[in-house]
């Protein structure tokens, strides 16, 4: 008779509890009967019916990739970059990244840009779908310039963007809102692209903006970029003057996105860098590197080929980090330069940038 009795209790808990789950199911943003891990709402801040997923280029990139990292091609691509020339600078050796790593294993052709404004780059000067396809037309252009090296889309979106006006707090900065950030995500699954985003701190600091992006910077399809020419420690405001971010900054960025990439088992994230004076960054030489981080020293200067060449020269081969980038800008580089350089001109440099940025 006891156990009968204890029977019957457990399985009018067990009904009570079922019913308490299906009110929560209906009644709540949050599918209490999926057995979907959490991770999946932290991403987008979203319960996973909303989950905007990694683009089948990055989930690919993922799930093929060998559980070691192949360091005889690591090896061997370095060397490509360097025309078979190394030097003294190049390449710059440093531990092996994690497995998964992209960076030397692809080469990255993004679009910049904001989706709020046409002026900020060709990510929100077109429409949507014209954008999408110019992109796919750079990036077979660069598969044809170079066929050692498969080359991965990207959309590069400003998701902290420096302001003339202080705002509420005096920082000089506007956070994008979630929807515009999804909005990305969404384009870049659909272009099969990783995404970065883009930090302009304004008179901020980067330990204020990065970890409000730590949801989506948990995805393994999202990379970071930051942008001296926009931090304002002179409390200036923004374009009043260029920017600066010394080596302890960049150093703050590469451990906050290590703690990431390791928290979640992450393959390694790329941390873009934007300069093009050497004013832009201090004490390069004091840059830590990580497994966990490639880190792209980028030429984002606009002008003639040889302007362009001598930043490059100067101030990204000239002081070496890790890997290079260089910025095209399809109106600036045209209205200053009457030119924008082909792909066979930019890998005609010493290194070889491994990540392209159209604005």
């Amino acid at each position: 008779m006891i156990l009968q009795k204890l029977v019957n209790g457990l399985l009018i808990t067990i009904a009570a509890l079922w019913l308490a789950a299906l009110a929560l199911y209906a009644f709540t943003d949050i599918d209490v009967l999926s057995f979907r891990r959490w991770e999946d709402v932290k991403l987008t801040g979203k319960p996973h019916r909303d989950r905007i997923p990694p683009s089948l280029a990055a989930m690919e990139l993922e799930n093929s990739h060998d559980p070691a990292t192949d360091t005889s091609q690591y090896n061997t691509l370095l060397l490509h970059l360097v025309h078979q020339k190394p030097s003294a600078k190049w390449p710059v050796r440093t531990a092996y990244p994690l497995p998964g790593a992209l960076l030397p294993y692809h080469r990255v052709v993004a679009f910049y840009g904001n989706l709020y404004s046409a002026q900020m780059g060709i990510l929100g000067a077109l429409p949507v779908d014209s954008m999408l396809k110019q992109l796919d037309e750079e990036v077979h252009k660069w598969k044809m310039a170079d066929t050692c090296i498969p080359v991965m889309p990207a959309l590069h979106y400003i998701v902290v963007t420096a302001q003339g006006n202080p705002g509420k707090d005096g920082k000089y900065r506007q956070r994008m809102p979630e929807s515009e950030i999804n909005k990305v995500l969404l384009l870049a699954a659909k272009a099969h692209a990783i995404v970065f985003l883009d930090v302009q701190v304004g008179l901020s600091t980067l330990t204020d903006e990065l970890p409000l992006l730590e949801k989506y910077l948990a995805r393994p399809d999202v990379h970071l970029g930051i942008d001296p020419e926009y931090s304002m420690k002179n409390q200036r405001p923004p374009c009043s003057s260029i920017g600066t971010f010394d080596a302890a900054d960049i150093n703050y960025a590469i451990s906050w996105l290590t703690a990431l990439v390791q928290q979640h088992h992450l393959p390694p994230k790329i941390l873009v860098v934007h300069r093009f004076t050497q004013g832009m960054v201090t004490n390069y030489k004091n840059i830590h590197l990580t497994p966990e981080v490639q880190v792209v020293m980028n030429m984002d200067g606009f002008g003639d080929v040889a302007r362009k060449k001598d930043s490059y020269q100067c101030w990204i081969s000239g002081e070496p980090v890790q890997f290079t980038g260089f910025k095209l800008f399809y109106k600036n580089d045209i209205a200053t330069g009457r030119h924008l350089m082909q792909p066979a001109e930019v890998l005609a440099l010493y290194p070889q940038p491994v990540y392209i940025q159209y604005q």
